[in-house]
Protein backbone atom coordinates (compact mmCIF):
# COMPACT_ATOMS: atom_id res chain seq x y z
CA UNK A 1 0.00 0.00 0.00
CA UNK A 2 1.63 3.54 -0.98
CA UNK A 3 1.04 6.28 1.68
CA UNK A 4 1.58 10.23 2.07
CA UNK A 5 1.98 11.36 5.96
CA UNK A 6 1.82 14.94 6.07
CA UNK A 7 3.11 16.37 9.78
CA UNK A 8 1.51 19.47 9.97
CA UNK A 9 2.27 21.40 13.32
CA UNK A 10 1.75 25.23 14.71
CA UNK A 11 4.43 26.47 16.15
CA UNK A 12 5.28 30.22 17.12
CA UNK A 13 5.72 31.44 13.20
CA UNK A 14 2.44 29.68 12.59
CA UNK A 15 1.68 26.76 10.28
CA UNK A 16 4.62 24.13 8.82
CA UNK A 17 4.69 21.21 7.10
CA UNK A 18 7.14 18.38 6.75
CA UNK A 19 6.51 14.92 5.97
CA UNK A 20 6.84 12.13 7.48
CA UNK A 21 8.23 8.42 6.78
CA UNK A 22 5.94 5.89 8.90
CA UNK A 23 7.47 2.55 6.76
CA UNK A 24 9.50 1.13 9.66
CA UNK A 25 7.04 2.64 12.51
CA UNK A 26 6.83 0.24 15.71
CA UNK A 27 3.44 1.24 16.73
CA UNK A 28 0.89 4.35 17.28
CA UNK A 29 3.52 5.83 19.94
CA UNK A 30 6.30 5.68 17.70
CA UNK A 31 4.02 7.90 15.26
CA UNK A 32 3.36 9.90 17.73
CA UNK A 33 7.21 10.41 18.70
CA UNK A 34 7.98 10.97 15.34
CA UNK A 35 5.43 14.03 15.29
CA UNK A 36 6.41 15.17 18.37
CA UNK A 37 9.81 15.30 16.96
CA UNK A 38 9.20 17.30 13.87
CA UNK A 39 8.52 20.79 16.16
CA UNK A 40 9.27 19.94 19.89
CA UNK A 41 7.24 23.25 21.12
CA UNK A 42 4.37 23.06 18.65
CA UNK A 43 0.76 24.14 20.42
CA UNK A 44 -0.91 21.75 18.13
CA UNK A 45 0.41 18.53 15.85
CA UNK A 46 -1.25 16.91 13.35
CA UNK A 47 -0.63 14.50 11.06
CA UNK A 48 -2.40 13.42 8.05
CA UNK A 49 -2.15 9.74 6.47
CA UNK A 50 -3.48 9.14 3.21
CA UNK A 51 -3.17 5.71 2.46
CA UNK A 52 -4.17 4.10 -1.40
CA UNK A 53 -6.46 6.70 -2.20
CA UNK A 54 -9.21 5.06 0.17
CA UNK A 55 -8.30 6.09 3.68
CA UNK A 56 -7.34 8.03 5.95
CA UNK A 57 -5.94 8.89 9.42
CA UNK A 58 -5.55 12.21 11.33
CA UNK A 59 -3.62 12.36 14.71
CA UNK A 60 -3.14 15.04 17.07
CA UNK A 61 -1.20 15.81 19.92
CA UNK A 62 -1.75 19.57 21.88
CA UNK A 63 1.10 20.61 23.51
CA UNK A 64 2.96 17.33 22.64
CA UNK A 65 0.58 15.20 24.30
CA UNK A 66 -2.60 13.62 24.36
CA UNK A 67 -2.67 11.85 21.35
CA UNK A 68 -6.22 11.83 19.29
CA UNK A 69 -6.81 9.83 16.83
CA UNK A 70 -10.03 9.73 13.87
CA UNK A 71 -9.63 7.50 10.82
CA UNK A 72 -12.16 7.61 8.00
CA UNK A 73 -13.15 4.30 7.77
CA UNK A 74 -12.46 1.04 10.24
CA UNK A 75 -11.35 -0.78 7.27
CA UNK A 76 -8.14 0.72 7.63
CA UNK A 77 -7.51 -1.72 10.39
CA UNK A 78 -8.00 -4.86 8.07
CA UNK A 79 -6.76 -3.49 5.11
CA UNK A 80 -3.47 -2.72 5.85
CA UNK A 81 -0.49 -3.03 8.69
CA UNK A 82 -0.13 0.88 8.71
CA UNK A 83 -4.16 0.83 9.27
CA UNK A 84 -3.76 -1.77 12.23
CA UNK A 85 -0.52 0.17 13.28
CA UNK A 86 -2.70 3.50 13.06
CA UNK A 87 -6.04 2.70 14.65
CA UNK A 88 -6.02 -0.53 16.35
CA UNK A 89 -5.99 0.84 19.17
CA UNK A 90 -9.72 2.06 18.71
CA UNK A 91 -11.16 -1.58 18.98
CA UNK A 92 -12.30 -2.58 22.09
CA UNK A 93 -12.43 -6.40 22.81
CA UNK A 94 -12.17 -7.25 19.04
CA UNK A 95 -15.18 -4.70 17.89
CA UNK A 96 -14.59 -1.18 16.45
CA UNK A 97 -15.20 2.11 18.60
CA UNK A 98 -17.12 4.21 16.38
CA UNK A 99 -16.49 7.66 15.75
CA UNK A 100 -19.96 8.78 17.51
CA UNK A 101 -22.50 6.94 18.85
CA UNK A 102 -26.22 6.97 16.94
CA UNK A 103 -27.36 9.74 19.07
CA UNK A 104 -24.83 12.16 18.18
CA UNK A 105 -25.13 11.59 14.68
CA UNK A 106 -28.88 12.36 15.70
CA UNK A 107 -28.16 15.46 17.03
CA UNK A 108 -25.83 16.74 13.67
CA UNK A 109 -28.65 15.82 11.26
CA UNK A 110 -31.20 18.26 13.22
CA UNK A 111 -28.67 20.98 13.45
CA UNK A 112 -27.62 20.16 9.11
CA UNK A 113 -31.27 20.54 8.45
CA UNK A 114 -31.52 23.96 10.08
CA UNK A 115 -28.57 25.54 8.25
CA UNK A 116 -28.42 23.72 4.77
CA UNK A 117 -32.02 23.37 4.04
CA UNK A 118 -31.20 24.61 0.59
CA UNK A 119 -27.89 23.19 -0.18
CA UNK A 120 -27.54 20.38 -2.39
CA UNK A 121 -25.63 17.57 -0.61
CA UNK A 122 -23.15 15.22 -2.11
CA UNK A 123 -24.09 11.27 -2.00
CA UNK A 124 -23.09 9.60 0.82
CA UNK A 125 -20.74 6.31 0.76
CA UNK A 126 -23.03 3.97 2.90
CA UNK A 127 -20.21 1.48 3.37
CA UNK A 128 -18.10 4.48 4.77
CA UNK A 129 -17.76 3.42 8.75
CA UNK A 130 -15.36 6.24 10.56
CA UNK A 131 -13.65 5.40 13.65
CA UNK A 132 -11.78 7.61 16.60
CA UNK A 133 -12.36 10.89 17.79
CA UNK A 134 -14.41 13.27 15.20
CA UNK A 135 -14.05 15.52 17.42
CA UNK A 136 -10.42 16.40 17.32
CA UNK A 137 -10.35 18.99 14.96
CA UNK A 138 -13.58 21.15 16.09
CA UNK A 139 -11.22 23.63 17.86
CA UNK A 140 -9.74 24.58 14.53
CA UNK A 141 -12.87 25.02 12.79
CA UNK A 142 -13.46 21.88 11.24
CA UNK A 143 -16.80 20.01 13.33
CA UNK A 144 -17.10 16.43 14.09
CA UNK A 145 -20.07 16.65 11.56
CA UNK A 146 -18.30 18.11 8.72
CA UNK A 147 -15.27 15.78 9.02
CA UNK A 148 -18.07 12.91 9.09
CA UNK A 149 -19.15 14.19 5.85
CA UNK A 150 -15.89 14.58 4.07
CA UNK A 151 -15.29 11.19 4.94
CA UNK A 152 -18.66 9.38 3.51
CA UNK A 153 -19.05 12.13 0.21
CA UNK A 154 -18.54 10.05 -2.09
CA UNK A 155 -16.35 10.11 -4.72
CA UNK A 156 -14.09 12.34 -2.49
CA UNK A 157 -10.43 10.97 -1.82
CA UNK A 158 -8.72 11.46 0.84
CA UNK A 159 -6.58 13.81 -0.57
CA UNK A 160 -9.37 16.00 -1.03
CA UNK A 161 -10.76 15.89 2.49
CA UNK A 162 -7.44 16.68 3.89
CA UNK A 163 -6.85 19.86 1.46
CA UNK A 164 -10.76 20.70 2.73
CA UNK A 165 -9.24 20.41 6.22
CA UNK A 166 -5.85 22.48 5.50
CA UNK A 167 -8.07 24.87 3.56
CA UNK A 168 -10.49 25.74 6.64
CA UNK A 169 -7.60 25.51 9.53
CA UNK A 170 -5.10 27.59 7.30
CA UNK A 171 -2.24 25.37 6.32
CA UNK A 172 -3.67 24.53 2.78
CA UNK A 173 -0.72 25.88 1.30
CA UNK A 174 2.68 24.34 3.27
CA UNK A 175 0.89 20.94 2.65
CA UNK A 176 0.67 22.01 -0.91
CA UNK A 177 3.65 22.79 -1.43
CA UNK A 178 4.62 19.74 0.27
CA UNK A 179 2.75 17.52 -1.93
CA UNK A 180 4.22 18.99 -5.22
CA UNK A 181 7.60 18.74 -3.45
Amino acid sequence: MSHFAAAVVRGRSGWTATEIDLSDAADVEDVADRLRDVDLNASVSLLFVESDDSYLAVLRLDEGEDLRVFGSDSAFVDESRLGKLLLGDLTIGGTIEPALEPTDTEDFAEDADDTEEEEERPAADPTVNPIGDADLLADLGVSAHHLLELCATDGLMPADVTAEICQVIGCADEVEELREA
